[in-house]
């Protein structure tokens, strides 16, 4: 290993720079560049390799931060306290694998240290999106990947952290090539066996996908969110920014929210009466306050009755003395039974104060398969979105900034469970995708005034070996990091014998 050759002087700055550089476009974001995701990694360990393990941490950390800050930023987010530290904590996390990248890569066997980050990268990545109240929207690699069919397909397995595995793999085989100076016979071994293993990845994808069956049979389901029209008339009667409903703002506010709520009722009809057989609605499309939300609710089930349709609703339901405090989803049956009521389990730090709901996912059996509703940010969290379904419904409001990411995001969660997944939105972008991340049917709703996503959606969802195992393949990298360390820590006693 004495032979091994690492940039030094200003060169592995430059390294820095340029992994600085990359990393502002290898996340899920309105910059997100795909390939560069694959190779910010390459120039950071370049750069923590060339340096001692604390100065390669700290600079690799605090780099980090900043490029999280101007992400988050460039997504809506404010650069207050709260955020700075939450931005600084996760890259600090998100470093640790250079860390120990950096203490073990030199007393372990080739091979076996180019396993130490992938390993600890999918491990970290895991553990984050367990323990942080963002789940994954912000830190795995693979949410750049969602548009790569072929390889999007090993999630089915080994969930997104499969795609965060090969993708930081790269980094570990790379360095490897650069510090034997590119000699085939040294680094044969290490490159063969990446290249092996992303294309068999590859091509057990792609055969995944021409050997997926002809649904037998569709459901035309229309996602429709509230025109800008109704949006303006309702804010000309009332904005409703309070921090509580008073008594006397009662009246003004039924009438306000009786503009959308009649908005969506009157576009539910004339889908129903184009043909759809699902109606689906965004997060917290209909408001209305707790007092009226059984009139409410009632006028829903006549029309889900009147029509023959399923209706899914995303339902703001304002208690008094608390704006917003219920964020649902309401799945009403053509007989006007309601069958299942879902509370938002996953509130946006910092933005919804809202009472979480248990997370618990009821799945309704119906002559269009097998239906279940999440709300909005509930579609980033992998535990909350387990579940046998053949349709998942997931209504959702976003904003300018994040439209992109979080579209994207819940195509993960399709690919993992076998379901195919409508996300009508406001304020970003509608998506259907298919059990295989296809997409079906793709809405802006900053390019029209009246948003409609009508698509044609496979009644049958399929079977996934992650939804059979969950995270074993993260849980797997856990101890995989904890016996790489181990066989290092060995192999040094050894050397010292």
């Amino acid at each position: 290993m004495g032979n091994l050759s690492f940039a030094s002087g200003w060169r592995k700055y430059f390294w820095l720079a340029a992994g600085v550089v990359a990393a502002l476009f290898a996340t899920n974001s309105a910059w997100s560049v795909p390939v560069a995701g694959w190779l910010f990694s390459i120039a950071l360990m370049r750069f923590t390799r060339s340096c001692s393990a604390l100065t390669g941490f700290a600079c690799a950390a605090l780099s980090s931060t900043a490029v999280t800050i101007v992400l988050v930023t460039v997504a809506g987010g404010s650069a207050g306290g709260p955020i700075l530290l939450g931005c600084l904590v996760l890259s600090l996390l998100l470093s640790i694998p250079l860390l120990v990248d950096r203490l073990l890569f030199q007393r372990l066997a080739p091979f076996a240290a180019t396993l130490v980050f992938p390993a600890a990268r999918a491990a970290v990545e895991f553990l984050v999106a367990a323990i942080s109240p963002l789940g994954t929207i912000f830190g795995p690699l693979a949410t750049t990947q969602s548009a790569n069919l072929p390889l999007l397909q090993v999630v089915s397995v080994t969930g997104l952290y499969g795609i965060s595995f090969l993708m930081a793999w790269v980094a570990p085989v790379v360095n490897d090539a650069l510090e034997h100076r590119w000699d085939w016979p040294s680094i044969r071994t290490v490159t063969l066996a990446y290249v092996s293993v992303l294309g068999l990845v590859l091509l057990g994808g792609g055969l995944r996908l021409a050997l997926a069956p002809t649904a037998p049979s569709l459901v035309r389901v229309a996602g429709v969110s509230v025109s800008r029209a109704a949006e303006e008339r309702m804010r000309e009667i009332d904005n409703f920014h309070a921090p509580e409903v008073l008594p006397e703002q009662k009246p003004v506010l039924r009438r306000a929210f009786a503009v959308l709520n009649d908005d969506l009722f009157a576009r539910s009809r004339t889908e129903a009466d184009a043909g759809a057989r699902i109606v689906a609605w965004p997060e917290a499309a209909a408001v209305v306050l707790g007092e009226d939300f059984d009139d409410f609710l009632r006028q829903a089930r006549d029309l889900a009755k009147d029509k023959a349709i399923y209706l899914d609703m995303g339902i703001a339901v304002i208690l008094d003395g608390q704006p917003r405090s219920r964020d649902i989803a309401v799945l009403v049956a053509p007989d006007g039974q309601v069958l299942s009521t879902f509370d938002k389990a996953h509130p946006v730090p910092g933005l919804e104060s809202l009472r979480p709901g248990d997370g618990i996912v009821s799945v309704s059996a119906t002559p269009y398969g097998r239906i279940a509703s999440v709300v909005c940010f509930d579609a980033d969290f992998p535990r909350t979105m387990r579940t046998r379904a053949d349709i998942m419904f997931v209504p959702a409001n976003d904003w300018k900034g994040i439209e992109r990411m979080h579209a994207a995001n819940a195509v993960f969660r399709a690919v993992e469970n076998g379901y195919n997944l409508v996300r009508e939105t406001s304020n970003g972008i509608a998506i259907t995708v298919d059990a295989y991340g296809t997409t079906l049917a793709r809405t802006d709703y900053f390019s029209t005034t009246q948003q409609s996503m009508v698509v044609s959606v496979p009644t049958r969802g399929t079977w996934t070996v992650y939804g059979l195992i969950g995270d074993l393949f993260a849980w797997l990298c856990i101890a995989g990091v904890a016996g790489l360390t181990a066989m290092a820590a060995v192999r040094r006693i050894g050397h010292r014998s």
